[in-house]
């Protein structure tokens, strides 16, 4: 039996991790956290054997809490799943100690299959994330047109209020424009970012610098 913990402090997200868990035989959720300081407690007396944690917390950052469980219990695998994938969360959570990383905007419902993957010393990883790690070792070749390339000031606009968290419709209520205006800017950006979601669109622009 594989013992599960759970750091996330998203109702929404902890529930689709509940239902799913509770499906399968051989793996069970131990704990349900909100936040860091409600982690860091129970990790003091509960060993998970996967800790399954949210970076973005009420009182902190989940990055601590992936220290903590590491530095206690060696044979914890953990698996980042988050909104942020910046190089610096990215980064800092992989130092830290974490074994895998996806983005809650591409997640699929295969939770169980990458908690599987963890016990059996995978390391379950998010395209996007991946190619951010790869692009690190790899020298940018310079025939290849840079991410971003001809982005109007329109588009970047749009850009931002979508970094900010507001939807189609409430961008085109800021803007003054259509809600299919609004798709037809974000489709725009993600063939010039070579994206395909929010939260790689936000991740490409801030790593280029578009964004701050």
């Amino acid at each position: 039996m594989i013992d599960v913990m759970l750091v996330e402090d998203d109702p929404g997200f902890a529930r689709r991790f509940v239902e799913a868990i509770a499906m399968s035989s051989s793996v069970r959720l131990t704990r349900t956290c909100h936040c860091v300081k409600d982690a860091l407690e129970h990790l003091a007396t509960e060993q998970p054997d996967v800790l399954l944690v949210d970076l973005g917390l009420p009182d902190g950052n989940g990055i601590e809490v992936i220290r903590h469980a590491v530095a206690l219990y060696p044979s914890c695998d953990v698996l980042v799943v988050s909104v942020y994938g910046d190089k610096t969360n990215v980064l800092k959570s992989i130092e830290a100690g974490a074994s895998g990383y996806l983005l809650k905007d591409g997640l699929r419902e295969d939770i169980l299959q990458h908690i599987d993957d963890l016990r059996r010393g995978g390391s379950p990883v998010s395209p996007l994330i991946a190619r951010q790690l790869l692009r690190r070792f790899q020298p940018v070749r310079p025939t290849e047109p840079p991410p971003g390339e001809h982005v109007t000031e329109r588009e970047l606009e749009v850009l931002n209020l979508l970094a900010r968290g507001f939807n189609y419709q409430e961008i085109a209520g800021l803007l003054g424009v259509s809600k299919h205006t609004i798709g037809t800017y974000i489709k725009r950006m993600y063939r010039k970012l070579h994206v395909n979601s929010r939260s790689e669109a936000v991740f490409e622009a801030q790593r280029i610098g578009l964004l701050e």
